[in-house]
Parts: structure tokens; sequence; C-alpha cells
């Protein structure tokens, strides 16, 4: 029997070439994709107990309820818990996990929630809000507050952690949607596998966008002096393929409102491919977008953009809209989220300095 493990954890993971996945760097640790080659002499086996004596770290209803998301693809089709493996299958499975931490504690901190079933909840995410415990933000984080809400509200859930599907930056608001059992969380783990959800985000960004609309190419890799930064890779050298669809919204002549698109999900796909624009994201002091656009020396337009850095502390950057189909009754749910409170505030502030 052979493998050919992909997951999501692994920051030099390339996708399988045979399959043409590709792991999009947003949602690593979230998900794991293996694909297996039975054995010539393999004995007829159900493939539910196949992969429980394979994947000894899963538990029978894992494997059950990845299967009946249809995540197990045995020779291009998806198979029941009851299917029998036979010799030489090729077995191709997408497992759901939630980040690998120790211990979630629950914690008592106030979240809005937009939606709310015995399979989904959807969150409007503040800004400054961690998604999930990690390296220096142990605890108030996202999933500490969602921990509480269920213990609080006595959520029947056979997950043992709570079931993040995706995740944003910490300065990054908007919408989110966390699994409540493992079959929300494998079925909605399939659809961002396959980049079958609807997500729109609004960013400002410096400068006047030349087009009104357009597409933007480059693969996207760390940064090859400062690690902190993501770096566009236009000649595709280094880094993952990555593309940005964006639509202008509203131009402010310094700044421009934008609606983007994401036909892939690479770490700061937005910030990193707008800095290569030329139109680095408002206040995005790490990748040098927190001090007044170069050659405009105007007194009073540096105090504005002062005024307006303290209204808008953060990048600008707001996840708009989510659409994904509900795992149980397979209706679409469709959600949008109203700009935030500092971005409004910053473009009532542009618009009476451009009026003025």
């Amino acid at each position: 029997m052979t493998e050919d493990n992909e997951d999501f954890l692994d920051d030099e993971l390339e996708s399988s070439d045979e399959q043409n996945f590709e792991l999009d760097d947003e949602n690593k640790g979230l998900y794991e994709h293996v694909n297996i080659t039975a054995d010539p002499k393999q004995e007829p086996l159900r493939i539910d107990k196949f992969l429980l004596n394979y994947r000894q770290n899963s538990s029978r209803n894992k494997i059950s309820q990845t299967c009946r998301a249809g995540n197990v693809v045995v020779n291009g089709v998806p198979v029941k818990q009851n299917y029998r493996v036979k010799p030489g299958d090729q077995i191709s499975v997408l497992l759901a996990h939630p980040p690998r931490q120790n211990v979630i504690i629950p914690q008592d901190i106030p979240i809005n929630i937009v939606y709310e079933d015995e399979d989904v909840i959807v969150v409007d995410k503040d800004p400054g809000m961690v998604v999930h415990p990690g390296h220096g933000n142990w605890d108030k984080t996202l999933i500490n507050a969602l921990a509480f809400h269920f213990e609080k509200n006595g959520a029947k859930s056979d997950l043992d952690r709570v079931g993040l599907v995706h995740r944003i930056d910490k300065d990054t608001s908007g919408l989110l949607v966390i699994a409540k059992n493992e079959y929300a969380l494998s079925f909605l783990a399939k659809q961002f596998f396959d980049r079958k959800t609807k997500r729109l985000y609004w960013a400002f960004v410096w400068g006047n966008v030349k087009d009104d609309e357009g597409t933007i190419q480059g693969h996207i890799g760390r940064h090859p002096k400062n690690r902190m930064q993501m770096h566009t890779y236009v000649d595709g050298s280094q880094g993952k393929h990555a593309v940005t669809h964006y639509k202008v919204l509203e131009r402010f002549k310094y700044m421009t409102w934008v609606e983007c698109k994401l036909e892939t999900g690479r770490t700061h796909q937005i910030r990193a491919h707008f800095k290569h624009l030329g139109h680095t994201l408002f206040n995005d002091e790490r990748y040098e977008g927190h001090t007044p656009l170069r050659g405009v020396n105007l007194p009073k337009y540096k105090q504005f953009i002062k005024n307006v850095f303290e209204i808008l502390p953060r990048h600008a950057l707001h996840a708009h809209t989510l659409g994904f189909i509900h795992p149980t009754t397979k209706k679409e749910l469709y959600f949008e989220s109203p700009m935030p409170s500092d971005m409004a505030d910053a473009v009532k502030k542009w618009r009476n300095y451009l009026e003025n």
C-alpha cells in the first residue's frame, strides 16, 4: 500500500500532480488530503475499517461522516462506508480537522452571531480578534469565545474541538462559518477545498487604481528579504499560483475602495497582490501601507491621513460576503456583512475631505 499525504500544516507542501489539487495556504492545518493505493494482495475489507486501521488517530464516527460527506473517493467515484476495498484501488480521502492545540479554555467574549442551527454557526468577526489560539495568542480568540457560547447554551456536538473550516487574519473583519459536528465539518471542508463557496472582500488601497476592474495573477511566496511579508512572483519562479479579481467601487483620488474575489486562497493574497500593483492596503503596517501616499506633501493632507489612521487603526480589509451549501438541507445560505464602523467612518472622512 502506498500513500501520498498532503497536510495544510506543512509550509513547504506541494499539491498532488496526479490529482491536480492545490491546497490553499489560508486554511493550513484545517484539512488533510491523503491518496492511497491498495496493496495488490489486499483482502476485501469495508473502507471504514480499512481507513480506521490505517488512520489510527481517527475515530469511526469521523470516518463515517467523511464518507457521508462524499470526501472518500475510490477510483474517481465517491463511496459509502460499506464499500469493500479491492487490490489496486486508488483511494482519495479529504479529512477535516480543527487546528491542533492543547486545551481550549471557554472565555466569555462578546461575538456577533449572524446565524446558527444544529450544524453550523456564522460569525461576523470584529477586527483585532485572533481566530484561533497560536503562538503569542493563546487565549481571547474567536475559538475561546465559541467554546464558551457552546458550553453556555448546552450545544450538542460530536467534535472534541471547535470545527473551524476557514480563517481570516487578526485585523481583517467579516464573516466566518464554523461547523458544529463531524458531518458538517467534512461537508463544508470539501466546499472550501473545491473552492465552491462564495466570498467577496472589501479593501481600501492606496492610490487611484487605473482600471475599473481587472485580474491580478502571480505566484505568492515568502518575501526574499522580509520574512513577515508575502511576495508576488510574476515569473512563477517561487511560491504558488494565485489569482485575484477586483472591481473598483469608489475612488477617493488618493485611495480606492475595491471589491475582491479570490480564485485561490494564499496567505495574505489580497495584501501581496495589491502591493505588487503599487496599491498597498490602506494602513497595512506589515506591507508599508501605514504612511501617507508619497508625492503628496500638503500639511493639511498629512494631518487628514493621520486623523483617518486614528479612526481606522488596522489594514482596511473586510470579508463582506459568504455563501455555501448547508450540510443537511443542501440549500444555499448566503450572508452579507455591512461595512464595519471604522471603515465606514473612514469613507465619510474621505468624502468630506474631497468635497471641501
